[in-house]
Protein backbone atom coordinates (compact mmCIF):
# COMPACT_ATOMS: atom_id res chain seq x y z
CA UNK A 1 0.00 0.00 0.00
CA UNK A 2 0.97 3.65 -0.37
CA UNK A 3 1.11 5.19 3.10
CA UNK A 4 1.81 8.84 3.88
CA UNK A 5 3.61 9.44 7.21
CA UNK A 6 3.91 13.03 8.39
CA UNK A 7 6.54 13.67 11.03
CA UNK A 8 8.67 10.96 9.40
CA UNK A 9 11.89 12.38 10.88
CA UNK A 10 10.32 12.39 14.34
CA UNK A 11 10.66 9.83 17.09
CA UNK A 12 7.56 7.73 16.42
CA UNK A 13 7.39 8.59 12.71
CA UNK A 14 10.86 7.27 11.92
CA UNK A 15 10.24 4.01 13.78
CA UNK A 16 6.87 3.60 12.06
CA UNK A 17 8.30 4.35 8.61
CA UNK A 18 10.94 1.63 8.98
CA UNK A 19 8.33 -0.87 10.13
CA UNK A 20 5.96 -0.13 7.23
CA UNK A 21 8.80 -0.34 4.71
CA UNK A 22 9.89 -3.68 6.17
CA UNK A 23 6.34 -4.92 5.56
CA UNK A 24 6.65 -4.00 1.88
CA UNK A 25 4.64 -0.78 1.80
CA UNK A 26 5.58 2.37 -0.10
CA UNK A 27 6.05 5.21 2.38
CA UNK A 28 5.86 8.90 1.55
CA UNK A 29 7.49 10.79 4.43
CA UNK A 30 6.95 14.46 5.26
CA UNK A 31 8.80 16.49 7.88
CA UNK A 32 10.01 20.08 8.19
CA UNK A 33 13.03 18.99 10.30
CA UNK A 34 12.65 22.09 12.48
CA UNK A 35 14.92 23.12 15.33
CA UNK A 36 12.52 22.56 18.25
CA UNK A 37 15.22 20.07 19.21
CA UNK A 38 18.50 19.04 17.56
CA UNK A 39 17.84 18.75 13.79
CA UNK A 40 20.88 16.45 13.47
CA UNK A 41 19.06 13.82 15.49
CA UNK A 42 16.16 14.03 13.04
CA UNK A 43 18.49 13.83 10.05
CA UNK A 44 20.24 10.80 11.53
CA UNK A 45 16.91 9.09 12.08
CA UNK A 46 16.20 9.56 8.37
CA UNK A 47 19.61 8.09 7.52
CA UNK A 48 18.47 4.85 9.16
CA UNK A 49 15.74 4.56 6.53
CA UNK A 50 17.53 3.09 3.53
CA UNK A 51 14.77 1.72 1.35
CA UNK A 52 13.97 2.44 -2.29
CA UNK A 53 10.26 2.56 -1.41
CA UNK A 54 10.78 5.58 0.84
CA UNK A 55 10.16 9.02 -0.64
CA UNK A 56 10.96 11.93 1.69
CA UNK A 57 9.81 15.53 1.25
CA UNK A 58 11.04 18.30 3.56
CA UNK A 59 8.17 20.76 4.04
CA UNK A 60 5.76 22.45 6.47
CA UNK A 61 2.21 21.13 6.74
CA UNK A 62 0.99 24.73 6.63
CA UNK A 63 1.81 24.81 2.89
CA UNK A 64 -1.46 23.58 1.38
CA UNK A 65 -0.29 23.87 -2.23
CA UNK A 66 2.63 21.48 -1.70
CA UNK A 67 0.44 19.13 0.36
CA UNK A 68 -1.95 18.91 -2.58
CA UNK A 69 0.92 18.33 -5.00
CA UNK A 70 2.17 15.42 -2.87
CA UNK A 71 -1.27 13.82 -2.67
CA UNK A 72 -1.76 14.35 -6.40
CA UNK A 73 1.58 12.73 -7.25
CA UNK A 74 1.60 9.78 -4.85
CA UNK A 75 -2.12 9.15 -4.20
CA UNK A 76 -1.65 7.62 -0.73
CA UNK A 77 -4.26 5.11 0.35
CA UNK A 78 -3.61 5.68 4.06
CA UNK A 79 -2.35 8.79 5.85
CA UNK A 80 -0.73 8.72 9.29
CA UNK A 81 -0.41 12.24 10.68
CA UNK A 82 2.23 12.29 13.41
CA UNK A 83 3.64 15.75 12.60
CA UNK A 84 2.89 18.26 15.34
CA UNK A 85 4.46 20.85 17.54
CA UNK A 86 4.99 18.74 20.64
CA UNK A 87 5.63 19.55 24.27
CA UNK A 88 3.38 20.83 27.04
CA UNK A 89 5.82 23.33 28.55
CA UNK A 90 6.94 24.86 25.26
CA UNK A 91 3.31 25.74 24.49
CA UNK A 92 3.54 28.32 27.30
CA UNK A 93 6.44 30.01 25.49
CA UNK A 94 5.44 29.78 21.82
CA UNK A 95 1.68 29.27 21.43
CA UNK A 96 1.63 30.29 17.76
CA UNK A 97 3.80 27.33 16.79
CA UNK A 98 1.03 25.03 18.04
CA UNK A 99 -1.70 26.81 16.11
CA UNK A 100 0.33 26.77 12.89
CA UNK A 101 1.35 23.12 13.02
CA UNK A 102 -1.40 21.42 15.01
CA UNK A 103 -4.43 23.34 13.74
CA UNK A 104 -3.61 24.82 10.32
CA UNK A 105 -1.37 21.89 9.36
CA UNK A 106 -3.96 19.33 10.42
CA UNK A 107 -6.68 21.16 8.52
CA UNK A 108 -4.57 20.86 5.36
CA UNK A 109 -4.14 17.12 5.90
CA UNK A 110 -7.88 16.69 6.41
CA UNK A 111 -8.63 18.63 3.25
CA UNK A 112 -6.15 16.61 1.20
CA UNK A 113 -7.52 13.34 2.58
CA UNK A 114 -11.02 14.49 1.63
CA UNK A 115 -10.24 15.60 -1.91
CA UNK A 116 -7.95 12.69 -2.78
CA UNK A 117 -10.24 10.08 -1.21
CA UNK A 118 -7.81 8.60 1.30
CA UNK A 119 -9.17 5.33 2.68
CA UNK A 120 -8.12 5.91 6.30
CA UNK A 121 -6.59 8.78 8.28
CA UNK A 122 -4.77 7.90 11.50
CA UNK A 123 -3.61 10.88 13.55
CA UNK A 124 -1.75 11.55 16.78
CA UNK A 125 -3.68 12.90 19.71
CA UNK A 126 -2.29 12.86 23.26
CA UNK A 127 -2.99 11.74 26.80
CA UNK A 128 -2.71 15.46 27.64
CA UNK A 129 -6.31 15.92 26.46
CA UNK A 130 -7.51 14.45 29.77
CA UNK A 131 -6.39 17.64 31.51
CA UNK A 132 -8.23 18.22 34.79
CA UNK A 133 -9.93 14.82 34.63
CA UNK A 134 -9.30 12.96 37.91
CA UNK A 135 -10.95 9.57 37.27
CA UNK A 136 -8.44 6.75 36.82
CA UNK A 137 -7.63 5.04 34.58
CA UNK A 138 -8.25 7.60 31.83
CA UNK A 139 -10.92 6.24 29.52
CA UNK A 140 -11.90 7.38 26.04
CA UNK A 141 -15.43 7.63 27.44
CA UNK A 142 -14.31 10.38 29.87
CA UNK A 143 -15.08 14.06 29.47
CA UNK A 144 -12.09 16.02 28.12
CA UNK A 145 -13.52 19.54 28.21
CA UNK A 146 -10.89 20.97 30.58
CA UNK A 147 -7.39 20.88 29.00
CA UNK A 148 -4.53 22.33 31.04
CA UNK A 149 -2.26 23.51 28.20
CA UNK A 150 -2.62 24.94 24.72
CA UNK A 151 -0.91 21.81 23.40
CA UNK A 152 -3.69 19.68 24.89
CA UNK A 153 -6.32 22.06 23.54
CA UNK A 154 -4.94 21.69 19.99
CA UNK A 155 -5.02 17.91 20.30
CA UNK A 156 -8.62 17.93 21.47
CA UNK A 157 -9.35 20.24 18.54
CA UNK A 158 -7.82 17.68 16.17
CA UNK A 159 -10.27 15.05 17.44
CA UNK A 160 -13.22 17.40 16.93
CA UNK A 161 -12.03 18.36 13.45
CA UNK A 162 -11.54 14.71 12.50
CA UNK A 163 -15.09 13.87 13.56
CA UNK A 164 -16.44 16.68 11.43
CA UNK A 165 -14.71 15.25 8.34
CA UNK A 166 -15.85 11.73 9.20
CA UNK A 167 -19.42 13.05 9.37
CA UNK A 168 -19.36 15.36 6.35
CA UNK A 169 -17.25 13.33 3.94
CA UNK A 170 -17.41 9.77 5.26
CA UNK A 171 -13.65 9.86 5.87
CA UNK A 172 -12.59 7.09 8.31
CA UNK A 173 -10.49 8.73 11.02
CA UNK A 174 -8.71 7.11 13.96
CA UNK A 175 -7.21 9.26 16.72
CA UNK A 176 -4.48 7.91 19.01
CA UNK A 177 -3.98 9.30 22.50
CA UNK A 178 -0.34 8.42 23.16
CA UNK A 179 0.83 7.96 26.74
CA UNK A 180 4.46 9.03 27.41
CA UNK A 181 6.26 7.27 24.58
CA UNK A 182 9.93 6.40 25.16
CA UNK A 183 12.70 4.33 23.61
CA UNK A 184 15.76 4.53 21.30
CA UNK A 185 15.98 7.67 19.13
CA UNK A 186 13.64 9.42 21.57
CA UNK A 187 13.12 13.16 21.95
CA UNK A 188 15.77 15.14 23.88
CA UNK A 189 13.08 17.13 25.72
CA UNK A 190 11.58 14.02 27.31
CA UNK A 191 12.39 12.89 30.86
CA UNK A 192 14.30 9.71 29.95
CA UNK A 193 16.66 11.59 27.65
CA UNK A 194 17.13 14.49 30.09
CA UNK A 195 17.70 12.21 33.08
CA UNK A 196 20.14 9.93 31.26
CA UNK A 197 22.18 12.86 29.94
CA UNK A 198 22.35 14.51 33.37
CA UNK A 199 23.30 11.35 35.25
CA UNK A 200 25.99 10.47 32.70
CA UNK A 201 27.44 13.97 33.15
CA UNK A 202 27.14 13.86 36.95
CA UNK A 203 24.65 16.72 36.89
CA UNK A 204 21.46 16.99 39.00
CA UNK A 205 18.08 16.08 37.55
CA UNK A 206 14.92 18.12 38.08
CA UNK A 207 12.24 16.01 39.77
CA UNK A 208 8.91 17.81 39.54
CA UNK A 209 6.05 17.62 42.04
CA UNK A 210 8.70 16.44 44.51
CA UNK A 211 8.65 13.03 42.81
CA UNK A 212 4.93 12.47 43.39
CA UNK A 213 4.24 11.75 39.73
CA UNK A 214 3.08 8.65 37.89
CA UNK A 215 3.26 8.07 34.16
CA UNK A 216 1.91 5.33 31.91
CA UNK A 217 5.19 4.95 30.00
CA UNK A 218 4.74 3.22 26.64
CA UNK A 219 7.67 1.74 24.70
CA UNK A 220 7.96 2.92 21.11
CA UNK A 221 7.86 -0.59 19.58
CA UNK A 222 4.49 -1.17 21.26
CA UNK A 223 3.23 2.10 19.81
CA UNK A 224 4.41 1.14 16.32
CA UNK A 225 2.85 -2.32 16.59
CA UNK A 226 -0.48 -0.75 17.53
CA UNK A 227 -0.40 1.78 14.67
CA UNK A 228 0.60 -0.89 12.15
CA UNK A 229 -2.33 -3.08 13.16
CA UNK A 230 -4.72 -0.10 13.02
CA UNK A 231 -3.69 0.72 9.42
CA UNK A 232 -5.48 -2.49 8.50
CA UNK A 233 -8.60 -1.53 10.47
CA UNK A 234 -10.24 1.70 9.25
CA UNK A 235 -12.67 3.27 11.67
CA UNK A 236 -16.25 2.09 11.25
CA UNK A 237 -19.57 3.65 12.29
CA UNK A 238 -20.75 2.40 15.66
CA UNK A 239 -24.22 0.87 15.11
CA UNK A 240 -24.98 1.18 18.83
CA UNK A 241 -24.10 4.87 19.03
CA UNK A 242 -26.90 7.05 20.35
CA UNK A 243 -27.13 10.81 20.57
CA UNK A 244 -29.07 10.39 23.81
CA UNK A 245 -26.22 8.47 25.45
CA UNK A 246 -23.20 9.01 23.22
CA UNK A 247 -19.85 7.22 23.40
CA UNK A 248 -17.39 10.07 22.74
CA UNK A 249 -14.74 7.67 21.41
CA UNK A 250 -16.94 6.53 18.50
CA UNK A 251 -19.80 7.80 16.37
CA UNK A 252 -22.51 7.05 13.84
CA UNK A 253 -19.77 8.29 11.45
CA UNK A 254 -16.56 6.30 10.70
CA UNK A 255 -14.69 7.78 13.65
CA UNK A 256 -12.74 6.22 16.53
CA UNK A 257 -10.37 7.36 19.28
CA UNK A 258 -8.06 5.00 21.21
CA UNK A 259 -5.74 5.28 24.16
CA UNK A 260 -2.34 3.74 23.46
CA UNK A 261 -0.63 3.17 26.79
CA UNK A 262 0.98 0.43 28.83
CA UNK A 263 -1.99 0.28 31.25
CA UNK A 264 0.54 0.16 34.10
CA UNK A 265 1.55 3.54 35.60
CA UNK A 266 5.08 3.80 37.00
CA UNK A 267 6.10 6.04 39.90
CA UNK A 268 8.55 8.70 38.76
CA UNK A 269 11.02 7.63 41.47
CA UNK A 270 10.85 4.01 40.23
CA UNK A 271 11.47 5.27 36.69
CA UNK A 272 14.55 7.13 37.89
CA UNK A 273 15.69 4.00 39.75
CA UNK A 274 15.47 1.99 36.50
CA UNK A 275 17.83 4.50 34.87
CA UNK A 276 20.17 4.36 37.87
CA UNK A 277 20.16 0.56 37.74
CA UNK A 278 21.24 0.52 34.10
CA UNK A 279 23.89 3.24 34.45
CA UNK A 280 25.17 1.98 37.79
CA UNK A 281 25.00 5.51 39.21
CA UNK A 282 22.75 7.34 41.64
CA UNK A 283 21.14 10.52 40.36
CA UNK A 284 21.56 13.85 42.13
CA UNK A 285 17.96 14.98 42.55
CA UNK A 286 16.63 18.53 42.57
CA UNK A 287 13.06 18.30 43.89
CA UNK A 288 10.70 20.97 42.49
CA UNK A 289 6.95 21.76 42.54
CA UNK A 290 4.55 20.68 39.80
CA UNK A 291 5.03 22.68 36.61
CA UNK A 292 2.22 24.63 34.96
CA UNK A 293 0.38 22.49 32.41
CA UNK A 294 1.56 19.18 33.87
CA UNK A 295 -0.69 16.55 35.45
CA UNK A 296 0.40 14.42 38.43
CA UNK A 297 -0.66 11.08 36.97
CA UNK A 298 -1.52 9.43 33.66
CA UNK A 299 -3.07 5.98 33.40
CA UNK A 300 -4.58 4.54 30.22
CA UNK A 301 -7.65 2.36 29.95
CA UNK A 302 -6.90 0.44 26.75
CA UNK A 303 -9.58 -2.26 26.79
CA UNK A 304 -11.03 -1.25 23.42
CA UNK A 305 -7.56 -1.25 21.83
CA UNK A 306 -6.92 -4.80 23.08
CA UNK A 307 -10.32 -5.87 21.83
CA UNK A 308 -10.05 -4.36 18.38
CA UNK A 309 -6.45 -5.20 17.40
CA UNK A 310 -5.70 -8.14 19.71
CA UNK A 311 -2.53 -6.55 21.04
CA UNK A 312 -1.48 -5.38 24.49
CA UNK A 313 1.62 -3.22 25.01
CA UNK A 314 3.80 -5.16 27.40
CA UNK A 315 7.43 -4.00 27.36
CA UNK A 316 8.63 -3.66 30.96
CA UNK A 317 9.98 -0.32 32.10
CA UNK A 318 13.42 -1.75 32.90
CA UNK A 319 13.74 -3.44 29.51
CA UNK A 320 12.62 -0.29 27.70
CA UNK A 321 14.96 1.94 29.70
CA UNK A 322 17.86 -0.46 29.09
CA UNK A 323 17.25 -0.35 25.33
CA UNK A 324 17.18 3.44 25.32
CA UNK A 325 20.37 3.78 27.35
CA UNK A 326 22.19 1.25 25.15
CA UNK A 327 21.24 3.40 22.14
CA UNK A 328 22.15 6.66 23.91
CA UNK A 329 25.62 5.47 24.94
CA UNK A 330 26.37 4.20 21.44
CA UNK A 331 24.91 7.21 19.60
CA UNK A 332 26.84 9.75 21.68
CA UNK A 333 29.95 7.61 22.11
CA UNK A 334 29.71 7.67 25.90
CA UNK A 335 32.03 5.43 27.94
CA UNK A 336 30.94 4.86 31.53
Amino acid sequence: MKILVTGAAGFIGSHLSRRLLNEGHQVIGIDNVNDYYDPELKKNRLKQITNENFNFIKMDLENLDIINQIFEKYRPEIAVNLAAQAGVRYSLENPHAYINSNIIGFTNILEACRHYRVEHLIYASSSSVYGANTSKPFSTSDNIDHPLSLYAATKKSNELMAHTYSHLYNLPTTGLRFFTVYGPWGRPDMALFLFTKAIVNNEPIDVFNHGNMMRDFTYVDDIVESITRLTKRPAQPNPDWSGANPDPSSSYAPYKVYNIGNNSPVRLMDFIEAIENKLGREAKKNFLPLQAGDVPETYANVEDLYRDIDFQPQTSIQDGVNNFIDWYLEYYGVKL
